[in-house]
């Protein structure tokens, strides 16, 4: 298979998902805990309805001969034969928006053809809520909805989203960002997040909490096709990170590279002695 045909793949397992969820969500149970799965984070049966329709798709794409490595929030790193490629996958990222009728929430599918970020060659990414989808595929651009997607040229820092999984030690560490935005949103799906980035809606994300590279991967490649950056806190590159279950980094994203080197500015600054 090529990468068109994967994405197509990641289509199809975005769509069938977003025509369920309406419906499983409000069955009884549905925000009880399962435990915690492979990622560390607490499994809900909507992560684990999302991971079955992810799992079921990509067991018959192994049956055609296709041989890969997937990693998940919840299953972990399963072999499919002995291939190079790998598909990253968070069925739900945002659950807890999920599980309480918040509507932003979706589903972030990654293929590689290696063990390293650098070897991204497609990402898809769907608000479940909405059936909004986003993709790229590597040096064909980004897409929403079947069109083109760009970020903004301007360096003018507008609105400034964030993720603060533990607010008392993240949001001190980004806070000299968020004080020179004219707004802030902080919604629960990184994913989404980089998508809305990748579309135009924001000017920065940035997150103080390491991140796994399935919560970002898809998000990378669309923003990057869409023109934007993505690097950690300090401006370090993302390409060079082994994926897996463990948290890599955190993460700083802008519209364009004049708008990052600006963010930059603002968290490398030191506060000013009295």
């Amino acid at each position: 298979m090529n990468d068109q045909q994967w994405l197509d793949v990641f289509k199809t397992i975005g769509r069938q998902m977003h025509a369920g969820i309406a419906e499983f969500l409000s069955r009884e149970g549905g925000t009880v805990s399962l435990g915690k799965g492979a990622g560390g984070d607490k499994t809900f049966p909507v992560d684990r309805w999302a991971e079955d329709i992810v799992i079921s798709a990509l067991e018959k794409i192994h049956q055609q001969g296709e041989a890969f490595t997937l990693i998940s929030e919840e299953a972990g790193i399963r072999k499919y034969g002995e291939g190079k490629k790998v598909v990253l996958v968070d069925p739900i990222d945002g659950s807890n928006n999920a599980k309480n009728g918040i509507p932003f929430f979706s589903t972030s599918i990654a293929l590689l053809h290696g063990d390293t970020l650098s070897t991204l060659a497609a990402g898809y990414i769907i608000n479940l809520a909405s059936g909004d989808e986003y993709w790229a595929l590597r040096g064909q651009g980004a897409h929403k909805n079947g069109s083109r997607i760009r970020t903004p040229a301007t360096d003018v820092i507008t609105i400034v989203a964030y993720e603060a999984s533990d607010p008392a030690r993240d949001i001190p560490r980004i806070f000299p960002l968020i004080a020179k935005a004219k707004r802030t949103r902080c919604f629960g799906s990184t994913a989404l997040d980089l998508a809305h980035l990748a579309s135009g809606g924001f000017s920065v994300f940035a997150t103080a909490t390491a991140s796994r590279a399935f919560d970002y991967a898809a998000g990378m490649l669309i923003v990057k096709e869409a023109d934007g950056v993505i690097t950690d806190l300090e401006g370090t590159s993302l390409d060079h990170i082994t994926v897996g279950l463990e948290r890599t980094a955190p993460l700083l994203a802008s519209k364009n590279e004049a708008t990052h080197v600006k963010a930059l500015d603002l968290l490398s600054a030191r506060p000013e002695k009295k």
